[in-house]
């Protein structure tokens, strides 16, 4: 038999003075039985009965466990990549500070809200790089989060296709059944067009190997102009340039794969609802462990009290024959 807790202070204190107290009680009615003669029998079932149900309290109070049960723990848990688009037009500040910091923030909430899911991150323009491997540590992937900036990665246009094949390889870079691939996730995040011309070969390979894909459209369709370090930027004529959100590829993408298109822009934050969609997904088992539990049998114990209270208030002691 084994405890869930131990005799500390308190436990000892009750005891002593329940003993002191029975104690005193004893030599009352040892006194009385000197002067009087009354039969000691029954006085002495009472004491044990009385001693027998404070001691079964006080068993219950620390937890008995015995008889050995084994219990099955399962780790179940999801793979998500994490594609940033980092090109210049993330700068544009229809969606205020920036659609940069936007994303930044809402990224955020989606490690909090998969925090035991492993999580990476890879950030592209024309090029796909990455940044963080798939990883359980939230804090590092926060700091990672928060070095994000369109200096990272070339500004020459935005591909799709690239950010995909990496996540697609890396996710499948281990034999899995079909079952749990359903379990590994990509979410693209970008604002504009897609000018890759393997992003629906790569799209099919996806489609196919039964990740899901999801979306994430940033900006508005008025636009702003977008900031560089040597002003606002300005197209080959010299004009200044004004970036607007442009869905047509993004919906496409989602749609070729089974996958949802969200949205934020200044009427709507779709963030939650993506966090819903995630969440609506089975997670794959990754460790199942037998342990060896005990549970806490102290309902016996108190029962056993209870029904010796019962008996104590049966029996009745006459001090003095009349």
């Amino acid at each position: 038999m084994t405890w869930a807790y131990s005799l500390d202070t308190f436990e000892i204190t009750i005891i002593a003075i329940f003993a002191v107290l029975y104690i005193l009680y004893v030599v009352r009615l040892t006194r009385i039985k000197a002067k009087l003669d009354v039969p000691i029998s029954k006085w002495l079932i009472k004491f044990t009965v009385r001693t027998l149900y404070f001691l079964m309290i006080l068993a219950a109070l620390l937890g008995p466990s015995f008889g050995d049960t084994t219990r099955e723990i399962k780790s179940v848990g999801k793979d998500l990549f994490i594609c940033v688009d980092l090109s210049e037009s993330m700068n544009a500040f229809d969606i205020q500070p920036s659609r940069l910091e936007k994303v930044k923030f809402e990224l955020k909430n989606i490690v909090e809200a998969f925090s035991s899911d492993r999580i990476g991150l890879i950030m592209f323009s024309n090029e796909a790089f990455m940044q963080c491997p798939l990883t359980y540590d939230n804090n590092a992937l926060n700091l990672f989060i928060q070095a994000m900036n369109t200096n990272l990665v070339p500004s020459s246009g935005t591909d799709f296709g690239p950010p995909l094949e990496m996540a697609l390889n890396k996710l499948t870079n281990e034999a899995t059944s079909v079952t749990q691939q359903k379990s590994k996730i990509i979410i693209l995040i970008s604002d504009g067009e897609d000018f890759g011309e393997e992003t629906d070969q790569i799209a099919e390979e996806v489609e196919s190997s039964g990740i899901k894909l999801f979306t994430l459209g940033i900006g508005t369709e008025r636009g702003s102009k977008i900031m560089t370090g040597r002003g606002y930027k300005r197209n080959n004529q010299g004009e200044e340039v004004v970036s607007k959100i442009n869905t047509k590829s993004l919906r496409k993408l989602a749609s070729d794969t089974g996958g949802k298109y969200f949205e934020i822009n200044e009427r709507q934050n779709d963030v939650e609802r993506l966090i819903n969609s995630i969440n609506d997904i089975e997670g794959e088992l990754r460790d199942a462990k037998q342990l060896d539990a005990k549970a806490n049998k102290y309902f016996y114990f108190l029962i056993a009290a209870l029904v010796l209270m019962l008996v104590d208030a049966l029996i009745t002691v006459k001090v003095i024959k009349l």
